[in-house]
C-alpha cells in the first residue's frame, strides 16, 4: 500500500498531466462511474490504470476492491499493482486493460454468433475461477469485461470488483443464509429475477446476468431496456414484471436454443446449487460445432493484423496439438511395445524358473525313490528275518498248543467224571434233603400238637376250678338257709 503526502485538487483538470505518488504521471481519463474514475497513466514507460475514489465519499468501495481483486489474483484478473492515498483520492494501480465491451458494441450495435460464444466461454471460465474462491461479482455487465493489449488482446478480463462480496465461508463451504427484501445491488439491465426481488446473490446470479450480456450482444438491446418510471423503484419493479413476462424462448428466438436452455437452466437454479460450468461451456462449444467455426479467436472487431496472428497462433496451436496426439499415441504403443516384451521377458523367466523348478523337482523326486528303493530293499530284508523268527515262533506256539490240546483233553476226562460223581452225590443230597424236610414237617407238626393239648388241657383246669369254685359256693348259700 501506497501514501503520499502531496496534495492535489479534485477537479478533473488536477488528476491530467499530474503525477501521483512520484511515480504515476497520469495522461488520459478511460472512464468514469458511479463510484469513481479512471486514468491511464505511465511510470517508466510502462503504463497503467489508476482508479480515483474521492476520500469524502464515505463507500470505501475501492480499498475492498483492491483487497478481493489482490486476492483473486490469476487468470482473466486485472494485476494489482498497490493501494494508496493520495491528496483527495484513493487509488488502486492496476494493470492497464483494452476497450471494454460495452465500447466494443456501441461501435458494432451487435456481435456475430461466433464472437458471442467467444465471449461467453471466457465468461462462464471467469465466473467459474471466482465462485471458487467464494467471491461473487454481483454487477456484471458489458463495461465491466475488457480486454487484454497486445498479445493478450484476445483474452477477456472482469474488473469493477466493488460491489463484490463473499458468498459463503472459505473454510466450511457453507452458503450464508439467504436474506430478502434487499436493495438491488448492480445494474437493473443486467440484474437476474431474483436480485431485483431483493434476494441475496449467489453464484446463480451471476451466471443469469451474464446470460442476459450475451443476448444484448445479440440482439444489440433488450426487452425491458428503456422501460420509464416515475422513480428507481417503480422501474425496477417494471424491469423485473417484464424480465418475468418474458420466456427463455421469447429472449432467444432466431438465435440457436442452447441460448435458450442456458437461460432456462441459470433461472431455475436454486439459491445454494452447485453450477454445472462445464454444461454450460458445452452449449457454446455445441453452437460453435453446428456454425461450423473454429476456436481462433478472431473477433469481429479483430484488425487483420490481429487475424493474421490469431491465424498463426491457432495453427501452431492446432500443430502443436497435433504433435501432441502424435507423442501420446507414440507413448501409448511404446508402452504397449513395453509391455508386450515385458510380458515376454517375464514369461521367458517364467519359462527358466519352471524348467529349473521341474529338473530340480526331478531330482529331488530321483533322491527320494533312490531313498525309498534303499529302505524298501533294507525292510525287506528286515522283513525276511522277521519271517524266519515268526516261523520258528509259530512252530513253537504250534507244539504249545498241541501240548495244551492233550492237556485239555486230560481235563475234559477228569472233567467228566467229576461231573458224574457230582450227579450221583447231588442226587444222594437231594434224598437226604427230602427226609431230612419231611423228618422237620413231622416234628413241627407234633410240636403243634403237643402246644394244642397242652393248652386245652390247661383251658379244662381253668374250667373245672370255676365249676368247682361255683358249686363251693351253692352249698355255703343252702347251708345259710337251712339254719
Amino acid at each position: 500500500m501506497e501514501n503520499d503526502s502531496s496534495s492535489n485538487s479534485s477537479t478533473k483538470d488536477d488528476i491530467i498531466n499530474h503525477t501521483f505518488f512520484n511515480k504515476y504521471q497520469c495522461i488520459k481519463k478511460l472512464g468514469e462511474g458511479s463510484f469513481g474514475r479512471i486514468y491511464e497513466a505511465v511510470y517508466k514507460s510502462e503504463h497503467f490504470a489508476l482508479k480515483f475514489e474521492d476520500i469524502n465519499s464515505n463507500s470505501d468501495l475501492l480499498e475492498g476492491e483492491a483487497r478481493i481483486m489482490n486476492y483473486l489474483k490469476g487468470p482473466n484478473i486485472p494485476l494489482v499493482r498497490s493501494f494508496g492515498t493520495s491528496g483527495n483520492y484513493n487509488i488502486l494501480i492496476m494493470q492497464l486493460m483494452g476497450k471494454s465491451l460495452e465500447d466494443l458494441i456501441n461501435l458494432k450495435k451487435t456481435f456475430p454468433i461466433k464472437t458471442v460464444c467467444l465471449l461467453g466461454y471466457q465468461m462462464i471460465n471467469v465466473l467459474e475461477y471466482i465462485h471458487n474462491k467464494h467471491i461473487v461479482h454481483r454487477d456484471l455487465k458489458p463495461d465491466n469485461f475488457v480486454l487484454g493489449l497486445k498479445d493478450l488482446s484476445k483474452n477477456l478480463y472482469l474488473l469493477d470488483f466493488g460491489l463484490a462480496r463473499k458468498y459463503r465461508s472459505s473454510t466450511t463451504l457453507k452458503q450464508y443464509p439467504l436474506v430478502n427484501k434487499k436493495k438491488l445491488t448492480g445494474t437493473a439491465r443486467y440484474a437476474s429475477i431474483n436480485a431485483l426481488k431483493g434476494y441475496e446473490h449467489s453464484r446463480r446470479d451471476d451466471l443469469e446476468s451474464a446470460g442476459y450480456v450475451l443476448l444484448y450482444f445479440l440482439r444489440g438491446s433488450l426487452p425491458w431496456q428503456g422501460i420509464p418510471g416515475k422513480n428507481k423503484d417503480e422501474r425496477y419493479n417494471k424491469i423485473l414484471q417484464k424480465k418475468m413476462n418474458t420466456t427463455p424462448e421469447e429472449l432467444c428466438e432466431g438465435f440457436p436454443n442452447e441460448f435458450e436452455k442456458y437461460i432456462e437452466y441459470t433461472r431455475n437454479m436454486e439459491y445454494e446449487e452447485e453450477p454445472d460450468y462445464d454444461r454450460l461451456r458445452g452449449y457454446f462449444i455445441d453452437v460453435m460445432e453446428k456454425e461450423n467455426e473454429i476456436w481462433d479467436y478472431i473477433y469481429i472487431w479483430s484488425t487483420n493484423e490481429e487475424k493474421e496472428l490469431r491465424k498463426k497462433e491457432y495453427l501452431e496451436e492446432k500443430e502443436k496439438n497435433q504433435i501432441n496426439n502424435l507423442n501420446t499415441n507414440n507413448n501409448q504403443n511404446l508402452n504397449k511395445v513395453n509391455n508386450i516384451n515385458s510380458n515376454n521377458t517375464n514369461n521367458e523367466i517364467f519359462k527358466r524358473k519352471r524348467t529349473k523348478r521341474a529338473n530340480s523337482v526331478t531330482f529331488i523326486a530321483t533322491r527320494e525313490e533312490n531313498k525309498k528303493r534303499r529302505e524298501t530293499t533294507v525292510i525287506l530284508n528286515n522283513n525276511g528275518d522277521n519271517l524266519d523268527k515268526n516261523y520258528n515262533n509259530n512252530s513253537e506256539i504250534k507244539n504249545k498248543i498241541e501240548r495244551n490240546i492233550n492237556n485239555n483233553s486230560e481235563m475234559k476226562m477228569n472233567y467228566k467224571f467229576a461231573t458224574k460223581e457230582n450227579s450221583i452225590q447231588e442226587s444222594k443230597n437231594r434224598k437226604n434233603n427230602t427226609s431230612r424236610k419231611n423228618n422237620r414237617s413231622k416234628t413241627h407238626n407234633n410240636n403243634r400238637r403237643r402246644s394244642r393239648f397242652e393248652s386245652n388241657k390247661t383251658l379244662n383246669n381253668n374250667i373245672n376250678n370255676e365249676l368247682r369254685r361255683e358249686n363251693d359256693a351253692v352249698c355255703c348259700s343252702e347251708a345259710c338257709i337251712i339254719f
